[in-house]
């Protein structure tokens, strides 16, 4: 009898070891089946605020075209006094676009306020230099060279004169070993890469493609905390109709929407004392403090201390059709940033204008 108590009482707790078991796996796969039900709840509501933050930022950047396309026909002069550039004007014009939640900040920038990378070569072949480009680039590079924060050692490949030669060489046709001066460089050189890779041969379409050119550091091209990169003052963008089939890179830079460092590069070295007094009168001039004709092509010499300081006119324009758009909508503490660069345009038989795009970004 007290075997059979005894067998009775292990059969007990073997049962209650199953049950147990059984429990804690069911414990376990509702745990595990609430935690993806509520991972897949999240991720739902996140996929759904991310289209919804995208689409509410490609509507600023419809709001931006209508912006260009007004002040276009108002006036064809391009300045920080107009409604694009006014932050003001711009949240004016973004309240008549109200979104049940969230919010949508908007900015608008001259892209031809910058060196255009593609105007140093002449098209179509870039096989030779655009002098007035090369001493732009050749003044914008030094900047870089005199700016004790980067830290910079520019010595052989990244010496100014060294860069831009490496840089004319990736833009030209050819692909021989008849690279420009000592220091240019050709396919031969970027085969040795790791991974190993072309030259463009062409125009660049992209401005990231700058890290790949001999002598062009991530230092140089992203810059500092102290002091934004390279990358800040250049673009890709400019293209214009040339003879024939052919495009055109002008190169002509806004004066009055050119930051410093385009400045600096634009003033004549005997000039270059200026730069940071220009540069704060521009300021002035945009807030309302002094008053000048900014519409004027001349503008600058009207400034007191100015009068004598003679600009190349291959360079200098007073009108922009080029603007890169950041659009930023806010959503549940995320936010999500399209970046485009549009081009007004005008159509050849109504005369009216309008926006096309050239890129477009989600970050």
């Amino acid at each position: 009898m007290a075997a059979g108590l005894h067998l009775m009482r292990s059969k007990r707790g073997v049962a209650l070891l199953v049950t147990l078991s059984v429990t804690t796996l069911l414990v376990t796969m509702a745990l595990e089946y609430n935690r993806r039900a509520r991972y897949a709840v999240i991720a739902a509501a996140a996929a759904r605020d991310y289209l919804t933050m995208t689409e509410m930022a490609g509507a600023g950047v419809q709001v931006a075209m209508a912006i260009l396309v007004k002040d276009r026909m108002q006036n064809d002069t391009d300045t920080p006094l107009d409604d694009w550039a006014d932050p003001e004007r711009i949240a004016e014009a973004l309240k008549a676009f109200p979104f049940e939640a969230g919010q949508l900040t908007l900015v608008i920038e001259d892209e031809l306020g910058k060196i255009q990378v593609n105007a140093l070569v002449s098209q179509p072949d870039g096989k030779q230099f655009n002098e007035s480009q090369r001493t732009l680039w050749e003044r914008f590079l030094q900047y870089y060279a005199d700016r004790k924060e980067l830290k910079l050692d520019l010595k052989d490949d990244s010496e100014p004169q060294a860069i831009i030669n490496s840089l004319k060489d990736w833009m030209d046709s050819g692909d021989d070993d008849a690279i420009t001066g000592l220091s240019g460089a050709e396919t031969s050189y970027y085969r040795d890469k790791q991974p190993p890779y072309p030259c463009r041969n062409g125009p660049l379409t992209d401005l990231r493609e700058l890290l790949l050119v001999k002598g062009i550091t991530a230092e140089l091209y992203e810059g500092t905390r102290e002091v934004p990169g390279m990358a800040r003052y250049l673009t890709v963008h400019g293209m214009e109709p040339g003879e024939g089939t052919n495009l055109s890179f002008p190169g002509r830079i806004n004066l009055t929407t050119a930051e410093l460092p385009v400045l600096f590069a634009l003033l004549p070295s005997e000039n270059r004392d200026l730069v940071e007094a220009i540069d704060e009168l521009r300021r002035d001039i945009a807030s309302g403090k002094q008053t000048v004709d900014v519409k004027s092509p001349n503008w600058l010499n009207q400034l007191p201390g100015l009068g004598e300081i003679k600009l190349d006119p291959k360079l200098i324009t007073m009108a922009s059709d080029t603007f890169r758009v950041e659009s930023t909508a806010a959503l549940h503490d995320a936010s999500t940033t399209v970046t485009a660069v549009v081009q007004r345009v005008q159509a050849s038989r109504s005369g009216k204008w309008s926006c096309r795009l050239l890129s477009w970004q989600v970050d």
